[in-house]
């Protein structure tokens, strides 16, 4: 951590140890309505970006806003990237945020560094229940530390093959049959490449294509049985042996001249304008790459690749949402929102208008959300499909997690581009990483 990340952590410390002296634990129950004026502050990612995404979320408020008068919220567009150092600044200035879209390598760090409250200590139980009822159980493990609540899932995808139909069938293969597997996309990938001009597949597993994200990464690990850390919490283990062979599969598509290691960007553009047979990413391209598409080639989506004949697990990207206020009232107010932005026609927003998965999967085959929607949409089939085996985004723990983040994502990028010993590089990384760890400091 920098000497300024330092100092604001030890203000921090201070400040949420004098709100301790008043609630301790932080746990209170708030009151039953907000029945006086309140502003909230949420901070938002999708607001500090043009597009789908700001059009999406200030629909969002404004509805709720016209339907709750009491309340008036105030969202502040962050950058996903700056989300957590923004909030660490601001709530040690005394003005942080009530409501926060937190994206979710960073909850560890929101929940045990910046006194986020768990909803189970803040909304009386029946209440939540009623609230979580009709949602998607693995939906809502994604917030969960501990046992609690401490974020709840708002904008987050799956990672979707999309593909060129048309490519397929130039390069004498069936678009009804696309890869399953990560050695049917290799194989997929090299025809593709030798009978047309096409590049045959591109990624956001690592390097320049993972933005310093390691959602997708964890995604591959897992379908091959590994994981980055252990259950507990206390030790990395993305150089075990599971997670090293996920690895070197990736290497081999390098090295077969199938993966190369580009920007998300450029994988994107290569994507629409034809140039690119398979693009695996998450499903929140999808708009974009409809519209790509539309009057060049017939898109096609398809579950994650998995390993052999078993099916990929997937993990999320994306967000949840985070109470950090200590103020009753404007805990009350906050959930209101979340409520909103959460329920049935919150999500008929979210996903139709900005493109992201809906909690509520219920409202798929509900004619007064969104069974219309998905009827002319079928590439979102393949993504509502993966939430029966998703698996939580696993967020490294402690004041260190970027760090350790940056340094499994740096060696990842060299096992699979550099040309060395995959297993020295991922163990030379996990032993320095380690050393991060809050248990080992």
């Amino acid at each position: 951590m920098s000497a300024i990340g330092k100092k604001l952590a030890r203000i921090l410390v201070g400040t949420f140890a004098s709100v301790a002296v008043a609630a301790p634990g932080f746990a209170q129950t708030i009151p039953a309505t907000v029945d006086k004026p309140v502003t909230i502050t949420f901070y938002n990612y999708n607001l500090a970006s043009a597009g789908i995404g700001a059009d999406g979320t200030k629909k969002l408020i404004a509805e709720f806003m016209a339907a709750n008068p009491m309340i008036k919220v105030d969202g502040v567009g962050v950058p996903s990237t700056e989300m957590n150092s923004r909030i660490l600044a601001d709530v040690a200035a005394g003005r942080g945020p009530d409501l926060a879209q937190v994206v979710f390598d960073g909850l560890d760090f929101v929940a045990n560094n910046m006194g986020a409250s768990a909803l189970e200590d803040i909304v009386p139980a029946d209440e939540l229940a009623e609230h979580f009822n009709g949602m998607s159980k693995n939906g809502l493990e994604l917030g969960v530390l501990d046992g609690k609540t401490y974020a709840l899932a708002y904008t987050f995808s799956t990672p979707v093959l999309f593909y060129n139909a048309d490519l397929f069938r130039k390069a004498g293969l069936d678009p009804d049959s696309p890869p399953k597997n990560w050695a049917e996309i290799k194989e997929t990938a090299l025809t593709i490449q030798d009978k047309t001009d096409a590049k045959g597949f591109s990624t956001g597993v690592v390097g320049a294509a993972a933005s310093g994200f390691d959602w997708l990464l964890q995604s591959v690990l897992l379908s091959n049985g590994g994981r980055v850390m252990s259950e507990d919490r206390k030790t990395l283990t993305f150089a075990e042996p599971a997670a090293a062979g996920a690895v070197k599969m990736l290497r081999e598509l390098h090295d077969a001249g199938v993966l190369e290691n580009s920007s998300s960007g450029s994988n994107l553009e290569s994507m629409n304008a034809g140039g690119t047979a398979m693009f695996l990413n998450t499903s929140a391209y999808q708009r974009a790459l409809i519209a790509g598409a539309e009057g060049k080639y017939e898109l096609r989506a398809a579950p994650m690749p998995g390993f052999g004949d078993t099916l990929a697990t997937p993990t999320n990207s994306g967000s949840g949402l985070v109470i950090l206020s200590h103020d009753p009232l404007k805990q009350r107010a906050a959930w209101e929102f979340m409520k909103f932005l959460t329920s049935k026609r919150g999500y008929t927003i979210i996903t139709s208008e900005i493109g992201y998965l809906p909690l509520r999967t219920d409202i798929v085959n509900d004619p007064a959300y969104l069974k219309d929607w998905v009827a002319e949409h079928p590439l979102i089939q393949p993504n509502l499909a993966q939430l029966e085996r998703l698996q939580p985004w696993t967020p490294f723990p402690g004041s260190n997690y970027r760090q350790i983040l940056k340094t499994m994502m740096d060696a990842m990028e060299q096992a699979v581009f550099g040309g060395g010993d995959v297993d020295a590089t991922l163990k030379a990384a996990q032993d320095q990483a380690q050393a991060l760890m809050p248990n080992n400091t």
